[in-house]
């Protein structure tokens, strides 16, 4: 290794996280299993461990010179540079990482035109991008989930084909790029979508260590680094040699481990029974035994590989629901090898899902038996609802009810004004160079994403004139610069604004104010929205949740909320707007949701104010129509006699207003686009 590299923490020495350096070692042997995804809160060695590995591999032998990283010793995949050089001498250089910031840019990660060559001589030639830089080493997204969605999906595509392609702005190339790709992120900050998940190759969940000696080990190691990083290094480098020499012989016995028919059928079964979508999981299960058992020094899978390999590949790749944590079910992946092993599942072409003979039961449903006996207690538990709501001193926890679907609904701003491009809700103009790029305009202060077309058809009717005293191909001044307008789509702060006063619990209207929110937090889920939760109960308003792109924990306090007392929806509204002008300083274009779901009536006004309800309520509703903030009021009234106070609420906040029942249909769509 190169002796000015500064010393890195020692793979060998971190502490525990025995699944997480498995899987990266794995990946280290066999590039083509497609990556780690690393999922688990801060502070659990996921970038110090990606870091370290690169220690562990052996040095690349690289033709000097080349920005793709081209090898001797693979003719068929060398570069036009390579091609055309006469001498390509080759040099000994260490696995490079690479780096993939969150706010990059497809240019930046592809490449792209370089401008300055086209520019001075006219000639259009190719600016690797970062795809070029870590062929043959290692590509680092950490927080990979905030990333963009179409980084993402070029990156991913580039990872599986082993090549990056490029056709834009008049140049065509395409060139190798395989890579060690590794994702982290914290679970917390929201997740991959679905068919980001499935490209990963592996991926595994990562926690704090909780046993004390291993807490204390962990900060021990971590202290002596700090304070000599070369002592400390060397005293872990017969374990990083021995680490080394083991992943060096097992890519040498790679190529030459075979997988049973047996095996290859347990495969088959494993991924059939988890329901696994596709044969994806199939072929990087497949990939990963084979790694295992090169690893452990075989040339022949086992049960063990199958059953090792299932764990790391299958995790993302089950079927879940939105929110619902990602596990693999330990008994079932036994039961389905036992099944294999007791010769139970002989006719393979017959075989059925785990579970599917109960589910074909034809038993009545106990439920259809008692139905008089639940209406009943149904009834009961209303009228008690409804007496608990009046006394308003008693707290209550009610369930998550059903959850209705509805169609995504689409925001637009009508404004010009640049917003970032995180989210997938709100088409606008893009702030960053992630858009797409639309028209141009004369630069508004500087000059950061230059549109060259634009550029030259300003510059070329003076170019007559120009040439005379410059050598330049083109000659281009400063008045000719013009700057991209970009496209994008951004997300959008949905505040929940949640009546939990004793009234929700009559008639358990509160079951199906969660379930409401529960389906629009499905819906914030897919379109990458910020979301926050804000409750009224009792004397005021409770900021429960700030404002997070984590829609689970989100779930996780409306699943906990409690219900009772009296109502003081003023103070809901007034908390709202503040969270509101908070969020503004962070961003001043943010664009804010208020969903308010509430029927309505106010009997807590707020403290120590000289007004009645009625005029506070007015007063803070024309605060909320004068900013022109985007709000919805579900109403949540039932019964024959209604009051129609949630009416007049959106009425006066200037918001679209929408019934409980009507929730599920085509009329909450209709109101958001009406609303605009």
């Amino acid at each position: 290794m190169e002796s000015n590299r500064q010393p890195t923490f020692p793979f060998t020495a971190i502490v525990g996280q025995s699944q997480m350096k498995k899987a990266l070692i794995l990946n280290a042997i066999n590039p083509t299993i497609g990556g780690v995804l690393i999922r688990g809160n801060k502070g659990t060695a996921k970038s110090t461990a990606v870091r370290a590995l690169s220690m562990l591999l052996p040095e690349l032998d690289l033709i000097d010179g080349c920005e793709y990283h081209c090898a001797p010793n693979s003719p068929q995949a060398i570069c036009g540079y390579c091609t055309d050089s006469l001498s390509r001498n080759s040099v000994a250089k260490p696995v490079q990482i690479v780096q993939l910031p969150v706010g990059a840019t497809e240019d930046r990660l592809v490449g792209s035109l370089n401008i300055e060559e086209a520019i001075k001589t006219g000639n259009r030639s190719f600016e690797p991008g970062l795809l070029a830089t870590a062929n043959k080493g290692i590509l680092y997204i950490d927080e990979v989930n905030l990333l963009n969605d179409h980084l993402v999906d070029v990156l991913l595509d580039a990872a599986a084909m082993g090549r990056n392609y490029v056709e834009r702005e008049g140049i065509s190339v395409s060139h190798e790029s395989q890579f060690i790709l590794i994702g982290t992120m914290n679970p917390e900050e929201g997740d991959l979508r679905p068919q980001l998940l499935d490209r990963f190759g592996l991926a595994v969940e990562v926690t704090n260590e909780v046993e004390t000696d291993s807490r204390v080990e962990v900060v021990k190691r971590r202290i002596n680094f700090e304070d000599s990083p070369d002592h400390f290094v060397n005293s872990w480098s017969k374990e990083e040699a021995q680490e080394r020499d083991r992943i060096a012989k097992s890519r040498t016995l790679l190529p030459n481990v075979k997988v049973p028919e047996d095996m290859l059928y347990l495969i088959s079964d494993i991924c059939a029974g988890f329901e696994v979508d596709g044969l994806r999981g199939d072929i990087v299960m497949y990939k990963t035994a084979i790694t295992i058992a090169a690893y452990e020094g075989r040339t022949e899978v086992t049960e063990e590989d199958v059953k090792e390999s299932a764990i790391m590949a299958l995790l993302h790749r089950q079927r879940r629901q939105p929110f619902q944590e990602p596990s693999l079910d330990q008994d079932k992946l036994d039961e389905i090898i036992n099944q294999e092993n007791s010769g139970q599942d002989n006719s393979r072409e017959s075989s059925s899902p785990s579970g599917e003979q109960e589910s074909s039961s034809d038993e009545p449903d106990p439920s259809d038996s008692n139905g008089d006996d639940s209406s009943s207690d149904a009834e009961d538990h209303d009228e008690n609802s409804s007496f608990d709501s009046e006394r308003g001193d008693k707290d209550e926890i009610f369930e998550i009810g059903n959850i209705p679907k509805i169609q995504q609904l689409e925001i637009r701003s009508e404004d010009q004004k640049q917003r970032s491009t995180f989210g997938r809700r709100a088409e606008t103009n893009s702030s960053s160079q992630a858009g797409y790029y639309v028209s141009s305009r004369v630069p508004q202060g500087k000059l950061t994403d230059l549109a060259l077309d634009a550029t030259l058809r300003a510059a070329a009717p003076f170019q007559k004139d120009r040439k005379g005293t410059e050598s330049l191909a083109v000659v281009i001044q400063s008045n000719d610069l013009r700057e991209k307008v970009r496209f994008s789509q951004t997300g959008t702060l949905i505040i929940f604004v949640v009546d939990a006063s004793g009234s929700m619990g009559a008639q358990r209207r509160m079951v199906e104010v969660k379930g409401a929110v529960m389906a629009l937090l499905l819906d914030a889920y897919q379109r990458r929205d910020t979301v926050c939760m804000i409750t009224f109960r009792k004397e005021s308003a409770e900021l429960i949740l700030p404002p997070t792109n984590s829609v689970d924990l989100a779930k996780m306090k409306l699943n906990t909320m409690p219900t009772g007392g009296r109502t003081p929806l003023t103070s809901g509204l007034m908390k709202t707007m503040e969270i509101i002008e908070r969020e503004k300083t962070k961003d001043v274009n943010a664009l804010p949701l208020i969903v308010v779901l509430s029927d309505g009536k106010s009997n807590v006004g707020l403290n120590n104010s000289e007004m009645n309800r009625d005029e506070e309520l007015h007063r803070v509703c024309n605060e909320f129509k004068f900013k022109g903030l985007r709000s919805i009021v579900i109403d949540t009234e039932t019964g024959y006699v209604k009051l129609g106070k949630a009416k007049d609420l959106a009425t006066h906040i200037g918001g679209t207003y929408i019934t409980l029942e009507e929730f599920a249909t085509q009329n909450l769509v209709n109101a958001i686009n009406q609303n605009r």
